[in-house]
């Protein structure tokens, strides 16, 4: 976290580049009304540089549709993305195979540059649990092939398949898990937060050891910012991989704006007014580079990133938000005993709209397994030992009361087979989920699966101090591991069974992928199994 001073220094820093060209256009595009929009092609100077460098991707599977997306960026690391300020016709082909010799839907879509030359097509009338391929094209150049999957139809019950991932910061490491990801055939990515950090990257990017632009060495604030740091992330092979081979589902935590931020609350200590302009900000190039629909991208300051999709009758799954509506964390957020202000049961991590339309949804839940994909730990995590607790103020423990709300709605409504997806802790960690973790006869009510970190943290160890705390004071909490990567999962009829997937190191490429521990919840029997 940044102190009082840079903060103030930062607050500065935003007014003035607010205020210049790019943060003028910066301004515009929030408003959808740059000038200058007309059917044209694409300024690549002289060089007919590539157009498709940050790859495609597709989101949000329906039995009969999916988002589809690429962005135009010659120049992904230039202004603009080395683009200049018209509209590109781009087609799009959807087929059964690989080949395209049987397309079932195609069309045209503008890459406009309100929108940084992105594309967001919702391809609809296509069949369910079918696999599709989908291309684009732009004059002579076509895009890389995606491979996608509708969902289920909603009476059946297939075996599904789904990959969980978080944190990839791009400094720390090389996203080697993604290639993983890629070759393991998930059915589904789900992505948890922090597809990019907000911190300057250094001239060499981190372990990286590539040259970056002098613009990545500080902190991001306008627009023009943060569309850059996406095309960053964006143009590593192996995440360009993962989105290719599989469908994703994704949602934000702090960093994809600022470090512990809280609804208009700024970690670095921005002026209310400021930093929803931040956010606004981080917002939009958020949803530029994200393969969500038309009717998600933000109003300004504000997105609608909760939402409930279904997997037929095997999986309902509830995405969150903890970010946009929590109430500021307790103390600097992080470790500490309980407070007051952290048992006030005034205080919440969702908001009230967002918690009664959680509980509703599940409720009404008719599926196997009901999986809640969210950003922060969930289970109560003490690391101090003996009788006192210290605990993540940043996660749900600094809000215990709308855990607990959580928690015993869901026991009051009968939900059975809960699964909570959760990423940030940059470590593995399964836990049963109880309304009172104080009492190890409590009953369970759930499980969590918190997925490590795709880079932050460099290359960690099997186990340090705090992750043997976790096990030695928390009886609910059945395993732990401070490595890289990912978790992988697959639903049946009968049981979840969860793979923590790690990989050796991430600061030099070619780490080695291997399963670190397997854990099952089996169907009607609350708890994790070995």
């Amino acid at each position: 976290m940044l102190s009082a001073a840079r903060g103030l220094v930062a607050a500065k820093a935003t007014r003035r580049s607010f205020l210049t060209a790019t943060g003028t256009a910066a301004a515009l595009a929030l408003t959808g009304t740059l000038p200058g929009v007309g059917a044209s092609g694409p300024r690549t100077g002289t060089d007919n540089r590539p157009l498709f460098t940050l790859g495609v991707a597709s989101g949000d599977p329906l039995p009969d549709g999916v988002v589809i997306w690429t962005r135009l960026a010659p120049g992904p690391l230039e202004p603009f993305g080395g683009m200049d300020d018209r509209a590109v016709p781009v087609e799009w082909q959807v087929a059964e195979d690989e080949g395209f010799r049987r397309i079932v839907r195609r069309g045209t879509a503008h890459a406009r540059p309100e929108y940084a030359h992105s594309v967001h097509v919702d391809v609809r009338g296509l069949k369910p649990w079918r696999h599709y391929f989908y291309r684009f094209r732009v004059g002579g150049q076509l895009s890389p092939v995606g491979r996608t999957r509708t969902a289920p139809a909603p009476s059946d019950q297939p075996e599904v398949t789904l990959a969980v991932a978080s944190c990839q910061a791009f400094y720390d490491g090389f996203y080697t898990a993604y290639a993983d990801v890629a070759r393991r055939d998930h059915d589904v990515v789900l992505f948890l937060g922090d597809y990019i950090y907000e911190v300057g990257v250094g001239p060499t990017a981190g372990v990286r050891e590539q040259p970056v632009p002098a613009d990545f060495a500080g902190e991001i604030f306008t627009l023009d910012e943060y569309r850059a740091r996406y095309a960053l992330h964006k143009t590593d092979p192996d995440l360009q991989a993962a989105h290719a081979a599989s469908t994703w589902i994704v949602t934000l935590d702090d960093h994809e704006v600022e470090g512990n931020w809280a609804d208009a609350v700024s970690e670095d200590g921005l002026p209310e007014a400021e930093f929803l302009v931040r956010r606004a900000n981080g917002f939009r190039a958020y949803w530029e580079h994200m393969p969500l629909r038309l009717n998600q991208q933000p109003d300004g300051p504000t997105i609608r990133l909760h939402r409930h999709l279904r997997y037929g009758a095997t999986a309902d799954l509830s995405v969150l938000d903890t970010r946009q509506f929590r109430d500021d964390q307790s103390g600097d957020g992080g470790w500490m005993p309980p407070n007051a202000e952290t048992q006030d049961p005034a205080r919440t991590i969702t908001g009230a709209d967002q918690e009664r339309w959680l509980l509703d949804t599940l409720g009404r839940s008719t599926s196997r397994w009901n999986v809640v994909a969210q950003q922060v730990a969930m289970a109560q995590l003490d690391r101090r030992t003996g009788p006192d607790l210290e605990l993540p103020m940043d996660t749900w423990n600094g809000y215990a009361a709308s855990r607990e709300r959580v928690l015993t709605g869901i026991r009051d409504r009968g939900v059975g087979n809960l699964v909570v997806l959760t990423g940030d802790l940059h470590r593995s960690v399964a836990s049963d989920l109880r309304v009172n973790f104080a009492d190890p006869a409590s009953p369970v009510v759930g499980s969590e699966f918190v997925t490590t970190s795709i880079s932050s943290g460099k290359d960690g160890v099997d186990a340090d101090a705090t992750g043997r705390a976790l096990l030695a004071e928390n009886p609910h909490v059945k395993y732990q591991n401070v490595q890289r990567g990912y978790l992988s999962c697959r639903l049946d009829r009968d049981r979840w069974t969860s793979e923590f997937r790690i990989v050796d190191r991430v600061t030099t490429p070619g780490g080695t992928p291997s399963t670190r521990a397997t854990l099952v919840v089996e169907n009607g029997r609350p708890g994790i199994q070995a």
